[in-house]
């Protein structure tokens, strides 16, 4: 049966000379895998842009209920990317997101809320008013409550975790600043030490791999790391 439905592009593997394995998001039918034939022949280079991670995309998918490898009848942009894929930050910052998308959720999971939380996270990733330095902690915290494992304050976040990396002094700076990321989200102005915020992510990273089932180490860590030094 054909649907229509829009797309988030989380990751494509090579398969065989020609084609991909392509997982992506979708709004109504949740995460699937698609495969798609002669996208990486010399004549089509266009087509293999189409499934970058993070590519928002509109979809006429065909829709199997035996699951496993499905098929795309069309795909287009739905909106093209201005910034990410020309900027070293905001495309290790999306390596980063497609990485916690891909470890959070399972194959078939459906959740429009998230889908639209995501959608507007990439959007924002993608405009020159963002702040970089703080949308990795913004994306973690908001994106636990869609899962069901955020706390309702700021010092839940500091309080469940096995390691206890703060000092006294960084713990209420800490927990100042948790607090103002949940009330303003990406417009949020107040700024702490780069030292704070990588930490804070250290942190928010030891949460999530608490809540998560086997989530092993977070190899964009490393990237994210790299482009804030």
């Amino acid at each position: 049966m054909l649907k229509k439905t829009q797309g988030i592009v989380l990751s494509a593997i090579r398969y065989k000379e020609t084609s991909i394995i392509v997982k992506i998001f979708t709004r109504e039918l949740g995460l699937k895998s698609y495969l798609v034939n002669g996208v990486r022949t010399q004549g089509n280079k266009s087509k293999i842009a189409l499934y970058q991670p993070l590519t928002l995309l509109d979809l006429v998918v065909y829709d199997k209920d035996n699951g496993g490898l499905q098929r795309i009848s069309e795909a287009q942009l739905h909106s093209a990317h201005q910034l990410i894929p020309f900027d070293f930050t905001r495309t290790g910052i999306a390596l980063f997101i497609t990485e916690v998308i891909s470890k959070s959720i399972y194959e078939n999971y459906q959740n429009e809320s998230l889908f639209d939380f995501l959608k507007e996270c990439v959007e924002h990733l993608d405009s020159k008013e963002v702040h970089l330095g703080q949308f990795p902690l913004v994306f973690l915290i908001e994106k636990a409550s869609f899962l069901g494992f955020a706390p309702e304050e700021a010092l839940g976040f500091l309080a469940e975790s096995r390691s206890q990396p703060f000092s006294i002094t960084e713990l209420s700076l800490a927990e100042n600043y948790l607090t103002s990321l949940m009330t303003n989200s990406f417009s949020n102005q107040q700024k702490v030490g780069k030292a704070l915020r990588q930490k804070l992510l250290d942190h928010l990273l030891d949460f999530y791999s608490q809540h998560l089932d086997n989530p092993g180490n977070w190899k964009s860590l490393a990237i994210l790391r790299q482009i804030n030094e």
